[in-house]
């Protein structure tokens, strides 16, 4: 696929929204509050297909998982659309790359709340790498940019 899948969008994006509460990580408030937005504090770049049946969101805060992580995070990619999705994974990360110039790219995955045998199988197949696990199991894949 050559021609560009994703579309910039914000956050509070209902189509987004939906994706998100759809993905195993969503946050969901205690006291029963309806989510208006999904992303979080710092800088971000929200990313949906035209037909929203895929959402993308990088994100460059101060993470504080255990060990410490540094770069810009995938903090939530789901794909429920025809497109591969290392193929997104891959255009996502051109994207990240012209906006944080020389930036680690990471994720976390819970290989338990996916179906895949082969948990961050799409990173994998996309360029990235495993390189270890989270003080609570969680899976961290990375991309380190090109010099």
């Amino acid at each position: 696929m050559n021609d560009p899948a994703w579309w910039l969008t914000k956050d509070g994006d209902k189509s987004c929204l939906a994706l998100y509460d759809r993905h195993y990580s969503a946050n969901r408030y205690a006291d029963g509050r309806v989510r208006t937005q999904f992303v979080g504090p710092g800088e971000n770049i929200v990313l949906r297909t035209a037909s929203a049946d895929a959402v993308f969101v990088w994100r460059k805060y101060i993470d504080d998982t255990i060990p410490k992580q540094h770069g810009v995070e995938c903090a939530v990619f789901r794909n429920e659309g025809t497109i591969l999705s290392s193929e997104l994974v891959r255009q996502a990360d051109a994207i990240a790359d012209r906006v944080w110039v020389g930036e680690r790219h990471y994720t976390k995955v819970r290989p338990a709340a996916v179906r895949s045998a082969n948990p961050g199988y799409c990173f994998i197949r996309a360029g990235w790498r495993r390189c270890g696990f989270t003080k609570g199991g969680l899976l961290i894949l990375e991309r380190i940019p090109s010099p």
